[in-house]
């Protein structure tokens, strides 16, 4: 089956977060956190408010393929595109603005200053702040060029067959990984309960965010950072047979970020000049002057 997408497909969406709305209601109990506004009415993929939902996940669910994923490493986890400041980077992310999204008009700087403030409200440590601060950040990626499909949405295993409970499924007839009996079994690729540093997602700001850090965080911190997008398991629990004891340990710190991603949303901007001496000695505690991207 021929899987090469067209100049269109691969910039589907004129602002990468317009269809991310529709991701946000994804766990109980986050009043606290979405400061009283009706967290019921975030996510509903039975109709969609926007055509352009569907869409994005037509193109995800048929160009992540367990090739493209490998290519995608190769290509980006080289991390020689450039060098720069985690700053320089938020000026680019500063681009980065949803106006259909009916919960926030803010850029993402202003998206991960909340965030990170809202951890931060709660006494967690600092480099869980930090997690908040740059959960994002591999968003740059269309910085180079890369696909909307390619950057952002929910993550899954790639290389073996596609569980039922990643949303809207029924597009992964499009891929021809559903009809290679190397990669449509339970196991696929993979080993029962290898680990899921020995598995491959889909490709994403999630991986490539964690390959950057990953020498400069702790290990929780990690998890956060790699799967916080991984919603068929740490929402739907729908691989716990590639997941060994270790991961299941660690995914308490990913479900324990999510809900600060999703309902820190707030109309009132942080004030970044209050914020800044904090943030800029945060990262300068963990992180190297510049990144390699």
């Amino acid at each position: 089956m021929k899987n090469t997408a067209s100049t269109a497909e691969k910039h589907p969406l004129e602002n990468i977060e317009q269809w991310e709305e529709n991701l946000l209601d994804r766990y109980p109990d986050p009043e606290s956190i979405a400061q009283g506004r009706d967290t019921e009415a975030y996510r509903n993929y039975e109709a969609p408010a926007r055509d352009s939902v569907r869409e994005f996940y037509r193109l995800n669910h048929q160009y992540q393929t367990y090739d493209f994923v490998l290519g995608k490493k190769r290509e980006f986890l080289a991390f020689n595109k450039r060098e720069m400041p985690v700053w320089d980077a938020f000026v680019f992310l500063n681009q980065l603005v949803d106006d259909s999204d009916p919960d926030t008009d803010l850029d993402q700087l202003q998206h991960l200053l909340q965030t990170a403030e809202a951890i931060r409200q709660d006494g967690h440590p600092d480099w869980f702040v930090l997690v908040g601060l740059l959960h994002d950040m591999g968003k740059v990626l269309c910085l180079f060029g890369e696909a909307q499909w390619a950057v952002v949405g929910d993550t899954f295993p790639v290389g073996c067959a596609f569980s039922d409970k990643i949303v809207y499924p029924e597009f992964f007839e499009h891929n021809p990984d559903t009809y290679d009996p190397r990669y449509n079994t339970k196991y696929g690729v993979y080993e029962p309960n290898c680990g899921l540093r020995n598995v491959h997602l889909s490709w994403g700001h999630d991986e490539y965010v964690y390959h950057m850090v990953k020498d400069h965080l702790p290990e929780p911190a990690l998890y956060m950072l790699r799967y916080h997008s991984f919603y068929p398991q740490h929402r739907e629990n729908a691989y716990d047979h590639l997941m060994d004891a270790h991961d299941h340990e660690m995914f308490k710190w990913v479900q324990l970020f999510n809900p600060y991603d999703l309902y820190s949303k707030a109309p009132t901007p942080p004030d970044w000049n209050e914020l800044r001496p904090y943030y800029e000695n945060l990262v300068a505690k963990y992180l190297p002057k510049t990144l390699k991207f």
